[in-house]
């Protein structure tokens, strides 16, 4: 589990996110995308949609399942990776850095408050993985 960046905060359900400035960015764990396998298909939410901490923000498919992905964090999304309708996999090469999911700008900044930070999140993988 070495090589989480030191920068992110993570949920229990395997996303991770990065804020900068009042926009969350936000990705699966490298964890996550092991689990899953090579991903074939991504759908992102819009850009404009106004999502709330804990809704269905997106989905991803792999061979083996369907996935939903919670947002983390509550604001109205500002950008999405396009690049991952054409080649899913990134999120499986890249996870934390050219495989992150969307943007939006923060309407809770003290949600992040709320998520864990990566010495606890590999302490819940660790737990997960006996």
């Amino acid at each position: 589990m070495s090589g989480i960046p030191e920068i992110l905060r993570f949920t229990s359900s395997h996303e991770w996110v990065s804020e900068d400035d009042g926009v969350a960015t936000i990705g699966l764990t490298d964890y996550a995308q092991t689990l899953l396998g090579e991903l074939v298909y991504v759908e992102l939410p819009d850009v404009g949609d106004v999502i709330s901490r804990g809704e269905d923000s997106a989905v991803v498919e792999s061979m083996q399942a369907a996935t939903v992905i919670y947002c983390p964090l509550s604001g109205q999304v500002v950008e999405v990776n396009d690049s991952l309708s054409d080649t899913p996999g990134m999120v499986n090469a890249s996870p934390y850095i050219d495989g992150w999911l969307y943007k939006i700008q923060l309407d809770k900044p003290a949600q992040l408050n709320d998520l864990m930070d990566p010495i606890d999140y590999q302490k819940q993988v660790a737990g997960e993985a006996h």
